[in-house]
């Protein structure tokens, strides 16, 4: 793990960033949760998505928005976010090129951007979504969504009650050959204190029914 700064539309972006091990590695980037409510990169919950795509083969990069740590600029309503969100996507796809996937995963505020940023690239082959805040933002632009993914919420969640996520889930999976899974924790609430485990146990079992040929090379190192 290497920190890294990038040029984003208002000044350096700063993140950090875990190089793949082997040639053709999918891509996977994390965003976190509101900037004014002390969302950063090191969130908890963002740093378990990174370690997960890391330890699934992935390079991965996390990164914290404009105005939050080192990065430069002032929180901007998600416009501005989601302008990071794209740049920082160019930086990564520069560095391997070769990357036969893309993924983005984001928590909460993070959530909504990275569903916003998979409507506008098609590179993107999949996501994870922690916590998508439906009851506060207008979702429906995904509908329809364009990729599969996983949606994790918990059913003690009392910012973004799981019934508003079901809905949104319910309105945007239209379109054919794109499943949106969904896992309800039980007693997590929004910031899954002490379900940080299950949240692994769920995105890595995720991650190898979409990918079974990364499972397969984790579990049998010696056939590379």
């Amino acid at each position: 793990m290497s920190e890294v700064i990038m040029k984003g539309p208002e000044g350096r972006l700063e993140g950090q960033f875990y190089p793949a091990q082997k040639p053709n590695s999918p891509l996977a980037m994390i965003l976190h949760p509101h900037p004014e409510r002390g969302g950063s990169m090191n969130n908890k919950v963002v740093y378990q998505l990174y370690q997960t795509f890391v330890n699934r083969g992935f390079a991965t990069l996390r990164f914290n928005f404009r105005g939050v740590g080192r990065s430069q600029g002032v929180y901007d309503r998600g416009e501005g976010e989601l302008s990071d969100a794209a740049s920082a996507l160019d930086w990564l796809q520069t560095i391997h090129t070769d990357a036969p996937q893309c993924w983005v995963a984001g928590f909460s505020f993070g959530a909504w951007i990275g569903m916003q940023l998979l409507m506008r690239r098609p590179e993107i082959n999949g996501f994870i979504s922690i916590a998508p805040p439906a009851n506060m933002y207008d979702f429906s632009f995904l509908a329809p969504c364009p990729a599969s993914g996983l949606v994790i919420h918990g059913d003690q969640d009392d910012i973004v009650p799981p019934d508003s996520i079901d809905e949104m889930i319910a309105k945007v999976a239209k379109q054919r050959d794109v499943v949106i899974e969904s896992e309800l924790i039980e007693g997590a609430n929004h910031f899954f204190g002490n379900e940080l485990e299950k949240v692994e146990t769920h995105v890595t079992a995720y991650l190898d029914r979409r990918m079974p040929e990364i499972a397969k090379k984790l579990s049998n190192p010696d056939d590379d």
